[in-house]
């Protein structure tokens, strides 16, 4: 029985999971492994410190200055529209239904100011409660407002981060300017870019969008091209095209000997059901390259021609541009001209053989009109 290389210092369970996920032999737990390897950790983009219940570290990232900022200027904007919604609705109502000797100056203050408390407070509070901590602007931006530890946000904790906020943050009640300066200057500090209020409620935002580079699809030598196109590629399944696409895209962040060995492993069932043999001495990784990148030019090559049979078949009604049939001169008649086939007309009647029928007028003479009158046919 031969033994096991050993695993490079620095992998961990990351190339162990992946490794032991290639035995398994299903393609859709190799996607998930490499879902789940994510690269080494020189390339991790987590930094929120959150840990699962089975003390594995999330791939979560921590809202920094920027996104926040951006995420505040469209809850400000939503903030000024709810703010004219109550002043055009709730305040005539009230000044309405009220008899005019309790509306005074300082009930019209008091009402000023719980207005703009449901504003202020009662905008983040309402929407981190009903739509799991985020707001119209965290929403758009990709954020989200969590417990410390990963959890939901609770209703005292977001009155809590709203109340700091308006008091020391935004709009910075207590000194303005000195209150930002230093909410921006925590945040720069703080490990999980974290403000005043959720170091005071307990909290942090994290993004809700996972940050992935772009890698191009891969693409076929020119070598394996004419090969390539002799491939039989009927019995190859989804799962596993999908698997081959995760490797080849996401395979160099993992290490060698896992990244070679899944290679492998994923050439072995590819070429199973493919025929003919590659030729020999080609790298694993080039081999299922040019695999991929011929069922996709396949897949586009049908496609377009599904395209073209519905474009036919049902064409768009709505396209711009006057129909083929209706352009240019009314195509000339080929070919000698009808010949009547019913009986003479008989003379005297006005009327002439030329047309089926024998209906066709005669030529105005000496003795007939030109226009309708007798000898013409009667008007329908």
């Amino acid at each position: 029985m031969s033994a096991q290389p050993a695993v490079p210092a620095g992998v961990g369970p990351t190339a162990r999971g992946v490794d032991a996920t290639v035995a398994g032999g299903d393609p859709t737990d190799r996607v998930a492994a490499l879902g789940a390897a994510g690269g080494d950790p020189a390339g991790r983009t987590a930094d929120a410190g959150l840990v699962s219940g089975e003390a594995v570290e999330l791939d979560v990232r921590a809202a920094r200055l920027g996104s926040r900022v951006l995420a505040l200027l469209i809850d400000v904007v939503g903030q000024a529209l709810c703010a004219a919604l109550l002043a055009l609705t709730l305040t005539p109502l009230v000044l309405i239904l009220l008899p005019d000797p309790v509306v005074d100056r300082a009930f019209t203050g008091a009402l000023e100011t719980l207005g703009l408390a449901l504003v202020l407070v009662g905008y983040p509070v309402i929407w981190e409660r009903l739509n799991h901590g985020r707001t119209p602007g965290k929403l758009a931006v990709g954020l989200r407002v969590v417990d410390a530890d990963g959890g939901p946000v609770g209703v005292g904790q977001s009155l809590t981060r709203a109340l700091v906020g308006v008091a020391v943050e935004w709009p910075g009640l207590v000194l303005p300017l000195l209150s930002w300066a230093a909410g921006a200057t925590v945040m720069l500090t703080d490990p999980r870019g974290r403000r005043l209020g959720d170091l005071v409620a307990g909290t942090m935002v994290v993004h809700t969008r996972s940050a992935q580079s772009w890698r191009p699809a891969p693409q076929i030598i020119p070598p394996l091209a004419g090969w390539a196109v002799t491939l039989d590629l009927t019995r190859l399944d989804d799962a596993l095209a999908l698997a081959v696409r995760q490797y080849l895209t996401r395979g160099a962040q993992l290490v060698e000997p896992y990244h070679s060995r899944l290679g492998r492993q994923l050439w072995r069932e590819v070429g199973a059901l493919t025929s003919p043999a590659p030729p020999p001495g080609v790298p694993e990784s080039l081999l299922l390259a040019a695999v991929l990148a011929e069922r996709n030019r396949r897949g586009a090559l049908r496609l377009r021609r599904q395209r073209a049979v519905t474009a036919a078949l049902w064409p768009d009604p709505t396209a711009v541009g006057p129909s083929p049939a209706t352009v240019g001169p009314p195509p000339a008649t080929v070919g000698p001209a009808p010949i009547a086939t019913g009986p003479p007309a008989p003379a005297g009647s006005g009327l002439r053989a030329g047309s089926p029928g024998g209906y066709a007028p005669a030529p105005p003479g000496p003795d007939r009109p030109p226009g309708p009158g007798p000898g013409w046919p009667p008007l329908s």
